[in-house]
């Protein structure tokens, strides 16, 4: 009889071993060494086992964000210092306007912030992968590390997309259209305006088809779902395209037509990669 349950007990001291019998003492090694191995396959299944402390990740961040700092510092002081050569293609041309000095450094610090932001995300995304790389899980990993090429690919093109056609489209309607009534000059302050307007936004709007994949990835959005959705969806675009475009039919139709147009690639590419999940499981 054990009344207090002493060799049931998990921790047992030498002196509790002399009196247990051998049997005993094995069970008890062998239930320790169990429990040993199923901590060290969960510790092995589960990424977050182990993590290092806030500490170690809050000085993680703070190198990331360092460099990220440098690098975009770096490009900006680059391109401020060689304003002359790309004025021309900003502007493309255009005869501009200054109500002001202080108009001309704006102009030039608004430009050389979004062309050094554009040189440096590259890197800049290279860092915060570094970052959120060890907290991942490897699904995650491979999804990220597969797909981020891809990412910054449609950035360029939305991008180009912006500066080559709707840019150009929508500056030529909007300027004969006030011409028919009014004297148009175009200050250098709202042309930069224009200018992000009519690219920035662009180009995270090419995004789609990623954002719809990995939402299909981890099991939040299906090809099913985006065709029931359809409807709201074209409708959340034309509003999505009319407040980040010029106030004018012209450019938010242009802007609206590709952003249809990657809605359903996301559509294919999502029902794509169901089939074949589908098929590697079977």
């Amino acid at each position: 009889m054990d009344p207090y349950g002493d060799y049931r007990r998990k921790v047992l001291s030498p002196l509790d071993k002399k009196d247990m019998p051998e049997k005993m003492i094995a069970v008890t090694d062998e239930e320790a060494a169990k429990e040993v191995e199923e901590a060290a396959a969960i510790a092995a299944e589960d990424p977050f086992v182990g993590d290092p402390p806030l500490v170690e990740h809050l000085t993680d961040l703070r190198k990331q964000l360092i460099k990220s700092v440098v690098v975009f510092v770096t490009f900006f002081i680059g391109v401020f210092a060689t304003v002359n050569l790309w004025f021309p293609v900003v502007t493309r041309g255009h005869e501009l306007i200054v109500l002001g000095p202080m108009e001309v450094v704006v102009f030039y610090m608004s430009i050389s912030t979004a062309l050094a932001f554009g040189l440096s995300l590259p890197f800049l995304c290279h860092f915060l992968w570094q970052f959120v790389k060890p907290g991942l899980h490897p699904k995650e990993k491979q999804f990220l590390s597969l797909y981020s090429p891809v990412m910054f690919l449609l950035f360029l093109a939305g991008l180009a997309f912006g500066y080559f056609v709707v840019n150009p489209l929508s500056y030529r309607f909007l300027i004969s259209l006030g011409a028919m009534n009014f004297t148009v000059m175009v200050s250098a302050q709202e042309y930069a305006k224009f200018l992000l307007m009519t690219t920035m936004p662009i180009g995270l709007l090419f995004e789609l088809p990623i954002v719809a994949l990995f939402l299909a990835a981890i099991g939040v959005l299906t090809a099913d779902t985006l065709r029931k959705v359809r409807k709201w969806s074209y409708l959340i675009l034309a509003v999505v395209s009319a407040l980040i475009t010029p106030p004018d039919f012209v450019s938010q139709l242009i802007v609206l037509i590709p952003m249809i147009l990657l809605y359903e690639a996301s559509i294919f590419i999502v029902l794509y990669t169901e089939r074949r999940n589908v098929a590697v499981q079977e």
